[in-house]
């Protein structure tokens, strides 16, 4: 993922607004693809991409240089959504309320893609969005996690593997109800569903 210009970060913390605009107009859609995937839902996704943005511009001064501005960004946007679940679970059990439905996938992605997701655990789901759909290094990615890069790299591995099952499956039941031609799949490499994953995220 491309960084910004160094001066443009300093110009924007000290204060240039045309400067934070750009920072703004430069992360926005990642910062808000990520958070409608972490989600589920975009309208709330947009809601905890401005309050990431809000927590930008109060934090960008303290930014060091020692990471990667994208991978900072993304950690402020994970904490962020962190933020947002807590509360609503906080509030769920205030009102005693029944579990919220299914969430909604992100726009233009396949009902088969966003079902495989929903598949897998909070965990592996966020590593393998931060790798395969963002682009993050496992380094980035387990900055962003806030664990070891080994545990990122074994996250997103697991992951891959529960995504080409779900997807095999998903096939061969559809094979089953065909006219029986034995045809390999095209989810039965790691490739492949990574790929699939990508398109599905619009990148």
């Amino acid at each position: 993922m491309d960084q910004p210009d160094p001066a443009i970060i300093q110009a924007a913390a000290g204060g240039d607004s045309r400067a934070f605009e750009e920072l703004v107009r430069a992360y926005q859609e990642p910062i808000w693809r990520y958070l409608c995937r972490y989600l589920g839902d975009p309208q709330l996704a947009e809601d905890v991409a401005q309050e990431t943005f809000l927590r930008l511009h109060r934090k960008l001064r303290t930014y060091s240089y020692r990471s990667k501005f994208s991978t900072w960004l993304f950690t402020i946007a994970r904490n962020a959504a962190v933020d947002s679940h807590r509360k609503a679970m906080r509030r769920e059990r205030l009102l005693e309320v029944v579990p919220p439905a299914p969430p909604i996938g992100a726009p233009g992605a396949s009902l088969e893609v966003e079902q495989a997701l929903e598949s897998l655990s909070d965990k592996l789901r966020e590593s393998v969005l931060l790798v395969e759909v963002l682009g993050l290094t496992y380094r980035e990615a387990a900055e962003v996690l806030g664990i070891p890069e080994g545990t990122a790299k074994s996250r997103v591995f697991a992951a891959r593997e529960q995504l080409i099952a779900w997807m095999n499956a998903d096939t061969s039941s559809v094979a089953d109800t065909s006219s029986g031609a034995d045809t390999p799949s095209v989810a039965d490499t790691p490739s492949a569903a990574n790929a699939t994953l990508k398109r599905s995220s619009g990148s």
